[in-house]
């Protein structure tokens, strides 16, 4: 598998999703800065890291949207390229309107970071086709404007079109009907707050991340 992870000023774990993609997966992975015009060829993935993009000023991810490789992560979604965007990088997918709804403020008003169980909702997609028939998974979340938002007719059709693909079991952030992570209609862009890379090795304590990773390998 061939897979680039997306560098933005303030990514903080780009170089962990690089880990991850390598040890989990065996992937070939290229960093590739933010400023670029164009992403190397035959992609199988590319990932979003986490962080705090521009500071996170402006809206998290808001800035990072407007970036000049973003053109051609959207183009290459188009084309069926798989998509990941982890934390922050779930945040810039929805700026960038490649996934809907919005990432609010902690319902605390706290930063959150904590192991959590999540319920896989969909394991018909791309990335959690590999959890065979495992349904309850543990990874970890790191962030202060986790909690996702969208309208009820979105949310609903969510829910109804299988986009939801991971869902809180103990909601920490006040996301709406604990929605963890969400898909985009083609089954291709996968947008989570929780994080495969920080889980992904036994020592980590979870090794479930890898999983994600794994499946992505499997469809490539």
């Amino acid at each position: 598998m061939k897979a680039a992870v997306i560098v933005f000023p303030g990514s903080n774990c780009d170089r962990d999703c690089k880990t991850a993609l390598e040890r989990a997966a065996g992937a070939e992975v290229e960093m590739v800065w933010h400023g670029e015009s164009f992403l190397p060829s035959g992609l199988d993935l590319i990932v979003l890291p986490g962080g705090f993009a521009y500071g996170d000023y402006l809206r998290c991810g808001a800035m990072a949207a407007l970036s000049p490789v973003m053109a051609e992560v959207r183009a290459a979604a188009d084309r069926g390229v798989a998509v990941l965007g982890i934390c922050n990088g779930f945040q810039v997918l929805c700026e960038a309107r490649m996934l809907p709804g919005a990432l609010l403020r902690n319902a605390g008003l706290k930063y959150v970071c904590t192991p959590v169980a999540l319920e896989v909702v969909n394991a018909q997609t791309r990335f959690t086709a590999g959890f065979r028939g495992k349904r309850e998974v543990t990874l970890t979340v790191g962030n202060g404007e986790g909690n996702y938002f969208a309208d009820e007719p979105t949310l609903d059709r969510l829910e109804g079109e299988g986009q939801v693909v991971f869902r809180y079991k103990h909601n920490p952030n006040g996301s709406a009907r604990d929605i963890a992570g969400i898909v985009n209609a083609a089954g291709n862009v996968l947008g989570m707050m929780p994080h495969p890379d920080r889980a992904f090795e036994a020592e980590l304590g979870s090794a479930d991340g890898a999983l994600l990773f794994q499946s992505v390998l499997a469809s490539a």
